[in-house]
C-alpha cells in the first residue's frame, strides 16, 4: 500500500513561500541601494546591463521571478530558449526585462496554462514583435 505524502497547510506553505520571496526581494533592492551609496551611483552597473539606472532600480524591485513566464512564452511559440541564448543573448536578456515591466502577466499566466498563449499572445505581449521576428527568421 502506498502513502500519500500530503501537505498538512497548503495555505500557509504558500504564505511562508511568498513571505520568503518578499525578504529575499527587500534583501536584494537593499544590497542595491548600498552599492549606490558605497561607489556613487548605479551607471556602471546598469551600462553594463544595458538598462538606465531606474530600470536597474525597478528591475530589483520586481523581484527574481519577474521574467518567469518567458521560457514558458518561449517554448509555446516553438523558440528554443538554450539556443536563441547562444546566438543572441542580449537579445533574449532585452526580452527578459520586457517580460519583467510587462503589466499584463496575469493574462500571460492564464493563456499560458490554457494552452492559448501561442495563438493570442499579439494582443498583449509587450515582445510579440520581437517574438515575430524570431519565428519567421528560422
Amino acid at each position: 500500500m502506498t502513502t500519500t505524502q500530503r501537505e498538512p497547510f497548503p495555505f500557509v506553505t504558500k504564505v511562508i513561500g511568498l513571505f520568503g520571496n518578499w525578504l529575499k526581494q527587500r534583501r536584494e533592492l537593499i544590497e542595491l541601494m548600498e552599492y549606490d551609496a558605497e561607489f556613487g551611483g548605479l551607471e556602471p552597473v546598469a551600462r553594463e546591463l544595458n538598462v538606465t539606472p531606474a530600470d536597474l532600480e525597478r528591475l530589483v524591485r520586481q523581484g527574481s521571478q519577474g521574467a518567469n513566464e518567458l521560457p514558458h512564452m518561449l517554448t509555446a511559440l516553438g523558440i528554443d530558449e538554450t539556443a536563441l541564448w547562444r546566438a543572441e543573448p542580449a537579445l533574449l536578456r532585452d526580452m527578459e526585462r520586457v517580460c519583467s515591466f510587462c503589466t499584463h502577466k496575469r493574462r500571460c499566466h492564464r493563456e499560458l496554462v490554457a494552452g492559448t498563449a501561442a495563438t493570442n499572445y499579439v494582443e498583449y505581449c509587450e515582445n510579440a514583435d520581437t517574438v515575430d521576428t524570431l519565428r519567421f527568421k528560422s
